[in-house]
């Protein structure tokens, strides 16, 4: 199949996300992208083969551009996290819907599974890279900077949980709290 002129691929990735906010997952399909983005399938289908590898890629797209905004503060970089990771709560938990989604079809797609470990492990290694710009040392001996990579990025996946399956979930007073231990955790790692 010869490359589609005309158009690229982060131009059909952008139509992907505007498509997702209009419609919702549940009438999200490439003919929908391609209408969004005024192409025809043919050329949908030249850069993305399933729905499921469109959702992958806009979830790795705002995850780059989280990490990016929130390396841009390296001043104030435990605030921006916080913020970047709360703003992912906006918009009906569009991020985290795509993102569960994406779990969900890995249980049984291999392929997917391992891409979303591998975005996973993309996320780990941006938080221990940030942590040790912010700690010296681990906050509590025997606790490898590794493992409380690991352990925000669960939380910060398990808060979505929260907010998107209780209506009464205060994500407001969550955070405030949580910068609160953030706070302390940084003046024991100096």
């Amino acid at each position: 199949m010869a490359k589609p002129t005309g158009i690229e691929k982060s131009d059909l990735l952008t139509a992907a996300k505007q498509c997702l906010v209009d419609k919702g997952i549940e009438k999200f399909t490439l003919k929908a992208v391609a209408e969004q983005a005024g192409v025809t399938q043919g050329t949908i289908y030249y850069h993305f083969k399933t729905k499921e590898q469109i959702i992958l890629e806009i979830v790795q797209d705002i995850c780059e551009n989280s990490w990016n905004e929130i390396m841009a503060f390296d001043q104030q970089m435990t605030q921006s996290a916080l913020i970047s990771a709360k703003s992912r709560y906006d918009n009906d938990a569009f991020y985290h819907k795509l993102f569960f989604t994406l779990i969900v079809f890995g249980f049984t797609n291999p392929s997917i599974r391992q891409q979303i470990g591998q975005i996973l492990a993309t996320e780990n290694e941006h938080l221990y890279n940030g942590l040790k710009k912010l700690w010296d040392t681990s906050p509590i001996e025997g606790v490898s900077l590794e493992t409380w990579s690991i352990f925000f990025n669960a939380l910060i996946d398990g808060l979505a949980i929260q907010v998107m399956m209780r209506d009464d979930f205060d994500v407001d007073a969550f955070y405030q709290q949580l910068e609160k231990i953030l706070q302390t955790l940084h003046h024991l790692g100096k």
